[in-house]
């Protein structure tokens, strides 16, 4: 019997767990009560920052009961409302300001070898995007969940180089052929209207 359960163990296949897609971490953790008419309700609120260190990052807020159940809450909900950081040259690819209730923020690129330069919750969440190199710079309220959606709204903003040349370019034209229209339509007038000749 012993020799069969060890042939058992033998043949049984061991199964890797597969490595999650994303890295999680804990912003913020707060107890939060609601008055009910049999009195108060206690429940756990957690703010759950994922990335996969690739470009991409979400931000989930969810409550529970236990602070097991509010951080998977919160987590399956991040994986839902993600977002992806543009990268060039190992950098954001320009300055970025944003405003987003009392938060403000400003993201600027940073050469080769500088990290990542922010603080609090701002800088939890470009790390866990893989950013290699930036400088974030929290001008506002110190309030993580807001300075973390501002950031969030900041990186939705972020354009790719060329497309920040053409939207340039087309800026530059459109005043030149409003301006060749106008004198277009200034010299139909001037044919159309001849002055008049004296009869003396």
């Amino acid at each position: 019997m012993e020799n069969n359960n060890k042939d058992n163990r033998s043949r049984r296949k061991f199964v890797k767990r597969e490595a999650p897609e994303f890295d999680q971490k804990i912003i913020d953790l707060a107890r939060v009560t609601r008055v009910m008419a049999g009195g108060k309700r206690m429940r756990f609120r957690a703010t759950v920052a994922i990335g996969n260190k690739k470009g991409k990052m979400g931000i989930g807020v969810a409550k529970g009961k236990d602070v097991a159940i509010a951080v998977n809450k919160a987590a399956n909900r991040a994986k839902k409302n993600t977002v992806l950081v543009p990268i060039m040259n190992e950098t954001i690819p320009h300055v970025v300001r944003i405003k987003f209730k009392a938060a403000k923020l400003l993201l600027k690129p940073a050469p080769k070898g500088t990290a990542v330069k922010a603080g609090g919750a701002v800088r939890v969440m470009l790390e866990l995007a893989g950013v290699p190199n930036v400088v974030a710079k929290i001008l506002g309220t110190n309030n993580k969940m807001n300075n973390v959606k501002a950031l969030m709204l900041a990186v939705s903003q972020l354009r790719t180089e060329p497309l920040r040349k053409e939207k340039v370019a087309k800026e530059k034209k459109a005043p030149k052929e409003v301006t060749e229209k106008k004198e277009v339509a200034k010299k139909k007038t001037e044919e159309k209207v001849e002055p008049k000749k004296d009869d003396k």
